[in-house]
């Protein structure tokens, strides 16, 4: 963290893994309060993933609390089982910049993109296969259009 934090050293979620689990059973264990895991799966080869959901523009100043509670939990798993594949990732499930990509310049120096970011169809497509993402816009869609009137007379009482 702290070589990440003054740019001493770049990101690279496998080397930081490998890092953690050189560690993992040594030294004492103490028990911490960690960040509750938003969407936890395993995969049908045993691989562990854990993701923390932000919203689709986190603040740029929190990347640094997100890769620790990223590496905590990569920690806690292999502190109880050192041979775990675990991935540890941030879920950005919206993509509001769409059709552009969405802009990753503040993450950079932080999280290993490659590795430890899904972004919109990144996110969902991984959850439920290729396409899982367009049938969600198109689902949206249409319950925004049947629904368009029940929807704006609710929010209606909001406009006083």
């Amino acid at each position: 963290m702290d070589n990440l934090a003054t740019a001493n050293a770049s990101p690279n979620k496998m080397e930081e893994i490998n890092a953690i689990r050189a560690v993992c059973n040594q030294g004492e264990m103490r028990n911490v309060r960690l960040t509750k895991i938003d969407i936890k799966l395993v995969a049908h080869d045993g691989t562990i993933y854990l993701f923390d959901l932000k919203t689709a523009k986190p603040n740029a100043g929190g990347f640094k609390e997100f890769k620790r509670t990223l590496l905590e939990w990569i920690a806690a798993i292999l502190a109880v089982e050192p041979a775990a594949n675990v991935q540890s990732l941030i879920a950005i499930p919206y993509n509001p910049y769409e059709p552009q990509s969405y802009s990753r310049w503040t993450m950079r120096g932080m999280l290993d993109l490659e590795n430890e970011l899904k972004v919109a169809s990144e996110f969902w497509d991984f959850l439920g296969g290729v396409g899982a993402y367009q049938d969600l816009l198109d689902i949206f869609e249409r319950v925004g259009i049947e629904l368009r009137q029940e929807i704006d007379d609710y929010f209606l009482k909001y406009n006083h």
